[in-house]
């Protein structure tokens, strides 16, 4: 890979920390509670987008606006709570992260979490001050598979988007690169390798940030 980025935008939940059961058990049980009856495999495969949106899509027509964003923040209570004591970064994304700051290219967070999530990893790691620009699902009409998150983080870091490489666990993040016009970095934390083979953005597959390839790119 020899193009030189100017700027690497990370998603959050699966990309910087493995957390993402944490998310799924807690949908799982709060929506089960509910009667949605539904199996802990469709809830990963629904667990992506806005809380409100990942609510719609498991019990459509159920619940109001307000009714669904309360159910989202109690499930991100949850969450936390649950999550706190297993919270670090992906191995060698504290390394990294200094590297690429140390190198001169800005950085920003591109996620649907909520900022109360994103403030409590970032704040609870201490590593707020890589980042030049943090998008939540709050900042944003369009979830991913929709470009609006990248951009927008491309925007407030005042790069390209194409002079921006993105760090994605998810397909339907990788998508959303692909729809920005952005190359990308995939983690495999939570899916497999084949489940990336239709997207051409894909630069390279990595488990986490002690890969020996991602020096290409400092």
């Amino acid at each position: 890979m020899k193009k030189r980025y100017k700027a690497f935008l990370f998603d959050l939940n699966g990309t910087m920390i493995n957390d993402m059961a944490f998310h799924i058990r807690a949908w799982h049980r709060i929506l089960n509670d509910l009667g949605a009856g539904i199996s802990l495999e469709r809830m990963k495969e629904e667990c992506y987008g806005k809380n409100e949106e990942v609510i719609e899509r498991v019990m459509p027509g159920r619940f109001s606006a307000e009714e669904k964003k309360k159910m989202g923040f109690e499930k991100e209570k949850q969450y936390q709570q649950e999550f706190k004591p297993y919270l670090q970064l992906l191995p060698g994304l504290t390394e990294f992260l200094l590297q690429a700051q140390q190198s001169g290219i800005k950085m920003a967070i591109g996620s649907a979490a909520i900022m109360f999530n994103i403030d409590f990893v970032i704040d609870n790691l201490g590593i707020r001050s890589y980042f030049g620009a943090l998008i939540s699902a709050d900042d944003v009409v369009k979830s991913k598979p929709d470009p609006e998150t990248f951009l927008k983080c491309a925007t407030a870091l005042g790069i390209d988007p194409v002079d921006c490489l993105v760090f994605e666990d998810a397909p339907k993040g990788v998508e959303a690169a692909a729809n920005a016009g952005m190359d990308c970095v995939v983690l495999t934390t939570m899916h497999e390798e084949h489940e990336f083979d239709q997207f051409s953005n894909v630069k390279m597959l990595i488990a986490d940030y002690s890969s020996q390839v991602l020096k290409q790119l400092l």
